[in-house]
């Protein structure tokens, strides 16, 4: 077992570290702490000094936290950083596995999973032995890890445990899904082992929690920071930054870091360029034209932020691992789609019907949209607004809805400890701004499987029934317990029952059967 001096080595403490003392893991969870364990006492949405006798009960061996020592009877190492000195120490515990492993971070409010799976299926393509962590899965060699109900990026404990899996499974490259509360958090892989940063864009989400977009936008800098200070590697390559020069991050993100850097879009001064875009309901075809390189791409992914997925995936590979642009084409080929993410429906019904995972405006829009290139029919949008969550989107994604949606029905996302019918009726104001009337072009139905039943009933032949907001995840949340939950079950035990073929049944949620 590695002692706590080795742990921390080269960080800088308040207090001296006892030498000596052994510790068999790292918690930051009250909960999980085993005897031998070293517990960190983070303080961010919530104070875990409060959890210190049962933490001594269970057999911890030392605390680490920003406060003075509480008077405790076992070792306690005060830190100016919590979360700084909780990253360092997971690294060092798990032998610092980022230091064999080549690590593309990927970061951005929407198409994360996406473009991470676009460049999983290159880097595989290409002959890369390659891992991945995103909010749907882990990747790990042979091995398909489930990272949990509702997702982010891991804890740094079980991030370094994955790279160094990834790492001893002969692995040589690793893509890491990054998140604006795991930057913030120093969760997740630490931006100094990144090699290559990549950002989708920057849109209207977790304003709750970061305060504003340029506080948001700070948390995603932290990755392309730390290309600057990157830690030694056994295997270097020069880092590289990949923006999206559409965006509205890039103007701000670009002046932020010295790296190297490339950027892809529509724009004439973007780097990587799509030409001669053809978007069907069942492809998506462009050329990608680059520094030295012009080449076809075609992808059973359809909508047109999809262009700007790939685009972002191949700037990384291409430009930044010198991956061959055949392998590109094979690879974006490849993925056939990815869970929650505009994903089919068919039980035989005579209209789409698809689940996606959008839940900010900038999404929402941009699954609509997609949505009217499929169907000359009506496009019905089913979703909800989460609470304790950024509450200016609520109004903003009703709007959208109205203005691009034949019907909206305004339901129930994770409602938490809020009242859900108080979501709803922000989300109701939204809609009627933009010249919604309840009960002709929008309705409000609680709960979320009565929600997708009533959506059926609206549905004509060749008519798009969208379930938004929920994806890949597998609970509800509705006060402080989570429901198990799936939207692509969900939607399927509807269609059952409306044609009368076998299916699942309707998940249950505290919303069923009340008035």
């Amino acid at each position: 077992m590695p002692v706590l001096t080795d742990l921390f080595a080269g960080f800088q403490t308040l207090t001296p570290v006892p030498p000596g003392l052994a510790v068999r893991g790292i918690q930051v969870d009250s909960r999980q702490v085993q005897p031998g364990d070293l517990f960190v006492a983070v303080v961010d949405t919530v104070d875990r000094y409060r959890f210190l006798e049962q933490v001594l009960a269970r057999g911890a061996v030392a605390v680490l936290g920003e406060k003075p020592d509480p008077g405790l009877p076992i070792p306690h190492i005060q830190v100016a950083d919590d979360r700084a000195a909780l990253a360092h120490a997971a690294a060092l515990f798990h032998g610092q596995p980022a230091r064999d492993l080549t690590l593309l971070g990927v970061t951005g409010t929407d198409g994360k999973t996406t473009t991470s799976n676009f460049l999983y299926h290159i880097l595989q393509a290409a002959g890369l032995h390659t891992g991945m962590v995103t909010t749907v899965n882990a990747l790990i060699g042979e091995q398909v890890l489930d990272t949990g109900f509702h997702v982010t990026t891991p804890e740094a404990m079980e991030a370094q445990s994955y790279l160094r899996q990834m790492a001893g499974a002969g692995l040589t490259h690793a893509i890491f899904e990054m998140t604006s509360h795991g930057l913030a958090q120093q969760r997740g892989a630490r931006a100094r082992e990144f090699d290559i940063a990549v950002v989708t864009n920057i849109t209207h989400e977790h304003l709750d929690y970061h305060g504003s977009y340029e506080e948001y936008l700070a948390a995603k800098a932290r990755l392309f920071e730390g290309l600057d200070a990157r830690i030694d590697k056994n295997n270097p390559i020069e880092p590289l930054a990949v923006l999206n020069r559409d965006d509205r991050s890039y103007e701000p993100l670009q002046g932020r870091f010295k790296a190297r850097r490339v950027t892809y879009g529509l724009h004439p001064g973007a780097d990587v360029r799509a030409e001669d875009i053809q978007n069907t309901p069942d492809r998506l075809r462009f050329t990608a034209v680059g520094p030295g390189f012009r080449f076809p791409v075609e992808t059973r992914l359809f909508g047109h932020y999809n262009v700007y997925n790939a685009l972002a995936a191949i700037s990384a590979s291409v430009i930044g691992l010198g991956v061959q642009p055949e392998a590109a084409t094979e690879g974006i080929r490849a993925l056939a789609g990815v869970p929650g993410r505009m994903e089919r429906i068919d039980l035989g019904q005579p209209y789409y019907a698809i689940v996606d995972f959008a839940h900010t405006p900038f999404a929402l829009q941009a699954a609509l949209e997609a949505g009217r290139r499929i169907t000359a029919g009506k496009v019905i949008a089913v979703f909800g607004s989460a609470g304790l969550r950024d509450k200016a989107k609520r109004r903003m994604m009703a709007e959208t809805s109205i203005e691009l949606a034949d019907y909206t029905v305004l339901t129930a996302e994770d409602p938490r400890t809020e009242s859900l019918d108080g979501i709803l009726a922000e989300m109701a104001t939204g809609a009627e701004s933009k010249g919604g009337v309840e009960g002709r072009n929008f309705w409000r139905v609680p709960d979320r499987g009565e929600a997708l039943r009533f959506a059926l009933t609206l549905a004509q032949p060749g008519d798009l029934v969208l379930a938004l907001g929920k994806g890949h995840e597998q609970s509800m949340c509705f006060i402080e317990t989570e429901y198990p939950w799936d939207d692509r079950v969900a939607l399927r035990a509807a269609l059952a029952e409306q044609l009368g073929v076998a299916g699942p049944a309707m998940p249950s949620l505290p919303t069923q059967n009340k008035a």
